[in-house]
């Protein structure tokens, strides 16, 4: 005779099964929005505070484009330079769904999700669907260098 059970074992009950599927689903969402196209114009910056107390060094000056700018994703920020000798900088997240902004081009700060465009000169929409502008971020120019602030 054999000591094993003639009655099958029970699996997860369907509030479990149906919370995981939900789970996965979620996750892969999220790792679409929020993976972010390292095409021209995205950099990766030195970490760490600057010797001179002025916050993290993101740039020289040289670095960013008149009319366009850079994406720095460590950072979580963009820089432009929308006129000659004039910096900006804003969030690098996008307002539509949170998104990392990919790329700055013809004056225009683009995100790849969904098509927003942000003004390089004030973060504000130019294109849908987000509709608040990006917050803008703190900076410092002195002399040909570009700091967090």
């Amino acid at each position: 005779m054999s000591s094993a059970s003639s009655h099958p074992t029970a699996g997860p009950d369907r509030r479990t099964v149906v919370a995981a599927v939900g789970a996965a689903g979620l996750a892969a969402a999220l790792t679409a929005c929020g993976s972010g196209d390292d095409s021209a114009g995205t950099e990766s910056a030195a970490t760490g505070a600057a010797s001179d107390g002025g916050g993290t060094a993101l740039a020289r000056t040289a670095d960013i484009p008149e009319g366009g700018g850079r994406i720095f994703k460590d950072q979580g920020v963009v820089v432009t330079q929308p006129t000659a000798g004039t910096y900006k900088a804003f969030s690098a997240e996008c307002t539509h769904q949170g998104c990392a902004v990919g790329s700055v081009a013809h004056g225009m700060i683009v995100c790849p999700c969904h098509g927003s465009e942000f003004s390089v000169a004030d973060g504000s929409v130019k294109k849908g669907p987000a509709m608040k502008g990006l917050a803008p971020a703190r900076i410092t120019v002195s002399g040909d260098d570009i700091r967090l602030a």
